[in-house]
């Protein structure tokens, strides 16, 4: 089925579509999902631009890129221009556009020290939430802190925008337990107000990476609720009609794996999911002999075992709990 998927992800490396998506695609192979990690898809609206996370395998090395359609193919992706000298991570847009969020190290200020954070007894690059604002003339303005109490614990990762300004994130913080778990600021004035824990079950569940839906109908987050196939695997939570959030389901189909599978975010395409995992290629023993050159392109390529970008289709399972839209 890999080898299958590899032969469908020339449909995104060429901008082609194809609905429904019954397994998923990799996203432009060998021009954006590499034999290095790539994680977290922000999308543009008219489909043309996607920023995304690059990083080393160790993830000590995180960088935003930025990659152009040019016609019916992706460009060379370049660093995004506020990216490049910090532990920048997590690019997400806001439903309208005009806002990208990413999370970072650097000072929260001019004059202070680059955000770290401590857990368990380590103590390593800490993440704020920033954004930067959409201008007249297509590019990005200079990167902005988000102030509130959101940012107090130095640990917060893949925000995830509603309509209404509500910032879904997850970040370890005290309620937490003794793993990671989904929050929300909701917007308050100028501001917004302390972050409240989702309740999705039992905090000793890691609940990771929200992809919250604009309208807050339903979130897609990382985690492991008993039944993951790997290390993390994706769920779904419904909102019910009372304001709690319904028990996670697990995704079916491929888009969860014996591997990791994380960071998910929504397109703008009704039920389109982009998401990262490390799959890869499948190798039976006795393969064909190498050579030095296959060898050095196959563990080289975007099926080595890193992570990379894929997109899947979930509207039936939208549809199944009443969304059509």
């Amino acid at each position: 089925m890999i080898l299958k998927k590899l032969a469908l992800a020339t449909l995104i490396a060429s901008g082609a579509s194809a609905s429904p998506l019954l397994a998923g695609e990799l996203v432009g192979p060998g021009v954006i999902s590499t034999g290095l990690q790539e994680t977290s898809v922000a999308m543009t609206s008219d489909g043309n631009t996607l920023c995304f996370m690059r990083s080393d395998m160790g993830e000590s090395d995180d960088t935003i890129m930025v990659s152009h359609r040019r016609g019916t193919t992706w460009g060379t992706p370049e660093v995004a221009p506020f990216s490049g000298q910090w532990h920048d991570s997590e690019p997400t847009l806001s439903p309208d556009g005009k806002r990208l969020y990413f999370v970072s190290n650097r000072p929260a200020h001019p004059g202070a020290a680059a955000v770290t954070a401590s857990m368990a007894g380590h103590d390593f690059p800490g993440t704020n939430l920033w954004y930067v604002q959409a201008n007249a003339s297509g590019g990005w303005g200079a990167p902005v802190h988000v102030d509130g109490a959101l940012n107090d614990g130095a640990m917060i990762y893949n925000p995830s925008i509603a309509a209404n300004g509500n910032i879904y994130f997850s970040a370890h913080r005290p309620d937490s337990g003794k793993a990671y778990q989904v929050y929300v600021a909701r917007r308050a004035g100028d501001g917004y107000a302390t972050p409240e824990l989702v309740p999705l079950g039992d905090v000793a569940n890691n609940r990771m990476d929200p992809a919250v839906d604009p309208a807050e109908r339903f979130i897609v987050f990382a985690g492991n609720e008993g039944d993951s196939l790997g290390r993390a695997d994706l769920y779904v939570s419904f909102h019910q009609a009372d304001g709690s959030w319904g028990k996670p389901e697990h995704l079916g189909g491929e888009i969860n794996s014996k591997a990791l599978e994380n960071a998910p975010s929504l397109g703008h395409n009704f039920g389109e999911l982009y998401l990262s995992s490390d799959r890869g290629a499948e190798v039976a023993f006795p393969k064909k002999q190498d050579t030095a050159a296959s060898l050095q392109a196959r563990l080289s390529g975007p099926m080595n075992g890193s992570r990379n970008l894929w997109r899947f289709d979930i509207a039936d399972v939208l549809r199944a709990h009443g969304i059509d839209h």
